[in-house]
């Protein structure tokens, strides 16, 4: 099983987002049991606590199911635990490196990484929508909604999963 981890800072926005969509379209797809997906942040504001209601409603509006992801802060085991750990933005990769042990065997990099490399144009960064408005929620679910999408492409080519 391919293991996915999405990271962004409080773990209610950004990364639930892409862990439901993900998790919907893995299962549209019939890939849920080969490939799991997890979320998390780097702070630890939130645990325990539902997505932000925007995030949920956003989700909810497009068929995507958020309520069952709670809060979480990554742990130095997750680097092991999972193949890939997708950071949202900058700062926060920079902070997934920095906390990381030396043996560990994740794939560490952006999330949009994947998605720009068909759509060059397209900006590498999940912007946080917390202090704006429902815009930057619509903005972030199309980029995940884009993301997921290059991401399976990228492990169903890379990893041999459908056999």
């Amino acid at each position: 099983m391919i293991k996915v981890l999405f990271v962004c800072m409080g773990n209610i926005c950004r990364s639930p987002t892409a862990h439901a969509v993900m998790q919907h379209k893995l299962t549209m797809r019939g890939l849920d049991g080969r490939i799991s997906v997890d979320s998390a942040g780097t702070h630890a504001y939130h645990v325990g606590e539902k997505s932000d209601a925007r995030s949920r409603a956003k989700a909810k509006s497009k068929g995507v199911d958020m309520e069952f992801i709670r809060a979480r802060k990554i742990s130095v085991h997750d680097h092991d635990e999972f193949d890939y750990v997708l950071a949202m933005d900058q700062d926060n990769l920079d902070l997934i490196h920095y906390y990381a042990p030396q043996s560990a065997s994740a794939d560490v990099r952006l999330f949009l990484d994947f998605a720009a490399r068909t759509q060059p144009k397209l900006e590498i960064v999940v912007p946080d929508p917390y202090y704006g408005g429902d815009t930057g929620f619509e903005h972030v679910f199309d980029l995940v909604d884009l993301g997921c999408d290059a991401l399976i492409d990228h492990i169903l080519d890379q990893h041999p999963i459908n056999d």
